[in-house]
């Protein structure tokens, strides 16, 4: 087995070095005519940025090579520099506009620099900006009202973080503290955070580093594309008990899930799994807990992921899209669970900050107010339709998957195989950045294309998306 996975890696690699070669040779040749007259079918916007008068590209990359941290890492071979932003749209230091397929990693749900959420913030933040949640504020006390009214059931208490990581750490110590037992239950593939226990909930080795990860136990993926079972979600499901059976003492804190994996190339879960899963984990004692970091807040068509699994959790975790660009994220429990805090003193100094509250209260009245929601199913439907007849066209796509404006197009060198089209993906991004659109990639082989523009995004921005990535792959 060995042995044949070696030869193929082998293949792979070959592969990719005569892809870049060729890459390297069409790039040359390509024709600044053709690109230029595909650019002008953008869909035109109303809105020019003033002009920038900032440090180049290269000088900040200069800068950042210099003092910031290795780690991080940027997206297209010559990276962009964005210095100005409107609803679903980026400009670069030249002025250039690029149709934003990304959304800062499913963060910026309402736009770009939205009017209706940057006002309040400034009045906010012109009056008071940190006054501490020691003292009485309007701000969170309204947010956290009106989050709770998004929520079914008894999910009406809420904590405040200031990321994602933060609040999926605390929604598992509060399941450990809740059940007395210190057991977690998560699945393979998904991506919960960078911080001890949420790393030990990661299952994906590319966010995992070497250090102590204890106690949490990783269920198979119920991936309908890639899993073993296909699309049987009821199979998967069966892991997680034989896990909880033969790996715990039969007695779990909870089990975390994505609805839809975000980091792991936007894959859905296996229909009948979530149901399924949640009888298993009740039975066990541990609590069902839903990380909504990426799908959460319209995205995918409901207001919450997990919404389309007929499940009700008993900890939902948030940020992202939360707060449209603020550093924001909340746990939302129930009020018994809630009670674990008040055994000793536990405290956050930014989280439910005044500035970041009231833009998470603004980003609410926009998505009631513009039907925000129904304009994702909508347009997510009608784009998921045209990649779909993408697929159709090109080989190289072997899956297109997720629902609202959460997809995920999956790269492949061959169907049959599902051998993962890692460099095409790579210079298909470059390609389409040339013409005008942004969009992330994800998935353990980093081939796949994350779709999760803000949701603002229209019929004529997927047209275009559409032609784009056509274009790049036609050109391959």
């Amino acid at each position: 087995m060995m042995q044949r996975f070696t030869a193929k890696r082998s293949v792979q690699t070959v592969s990719a070095s005569l892809l870049r070669r060729c890459i390297s040779s069409t790039s040359q040749t390509a024709s600044v005519k053709d690109t230029d007259e595909f650019l002008a079918r953008l869909p035109p916007f109303e809105y020019t940025p003033p002009p920038y008068s900032g440090p180049s590209a290269d000088e900040i990359l200069t800068k950042r090579k210099e003092f910031l941290s290795p780690s991080m890492p940027l997206l297209f071979r010559k990276p962009l520099n964005i210095v100005d932003g409107k609803m679903q749209y980026l400009f670069d230091e030249s002025g250039r506009r690029y149709l934003d397929a990304f959304a800062g990693i499913a963060v910026v749900n309402c736009g770009h620099c939205h009017p209706d959420v940057v006002e309040p913030v400034i009045n906010q933040i012109k009056r008071l900006q940190h006054p501490t949640v020691l003292y009485l504020n309007h701000a969170i006390a309204e947010f956290s009202e009106a989050l709770a009214s998004k929520l079914p059931g008894d999910l009406k208490v809420v904590f405040f973080t200031n990321s994602g990581t933060e609040a999926n750490e605390l929604a598992l110590m509060m399941a450990k503290l809740y059940t007395g037992c210190q057991d977690i239950v998560s699945i393979r593939n998904g991506y919960h955070g960078n911080a001890a226990g949420t790393m030990g909930a990661t299952g994906h080795s590319s966010w995992k580093f070497n250090v102590v990860q204890t106690g949490t136990h990783h269920a198979l993926n119920p991936d309908p594309y890639r899993g073993v079972f296909g699309s049987d979600g009821e199979k998967y499901a069966r892991d997680v008990q034989d896990l909880i059976q033969y790996g715990t003492t039969g007695h779990i804190a909870g089990f975390m899930f994505e609805a839809i994996q975000g980091v792991g190339g936007i894959v859905e879960l296996a229909p009948g799994y979530l149901s399924a899963a949640y009888d298993i984990v009740k039975k066990a004692g541990g609590l069902f807990i839903a990380d909504e970091v990426q799908s959460g807040f319209a995205r995918t068509g409901n207001f919450w992921g997990f919404e389309a699994h007929n499940v009700v959790p008993d900890i939902v975790t948030m940020a992202k899209g939360i707060g449209n660009g603020f550093p924001l994220g909340a746990v939302v429990t129930t009020p018994e669970i809630a009670g674990v805090l008040t055994r000793r003193c536990y405290f956050n100094t930014f989280g439910g900050n005044a500035v970041s509250t009231t833009a998470g209260l603004a980003v609410l009245n926009v998505i009631d107010k513009e039907k925000l929601q129904e304009n994702a199913s909508m347009v997510g439907s009608y784009l998921k339709g045209k990649l779909n007849q993408l697929k159709e066209k090109h080989e190289i796509i072997g899956d297109v998957r997720g629902r609202g404006l959460m997809l995920g197009i999956e790269l492949v060198s061959d169907r049959k195989l599902k051998t993962p089209a890692t460099a095409e993906t790579l210079h298909i991004m470059d390609q389409m950045k040339e013409l005008g659109v942004l969009v992330g990639k994800g998935g353990y082989f980093g081939n796949v294309f994350r779709i999760t523009p803000p949701l603002c995004f229209t019929k004529e921005d997927a047209d275009y998306l559409v032609e784009a990535m056509d274009y790049s792959i036609s050109k391959m």
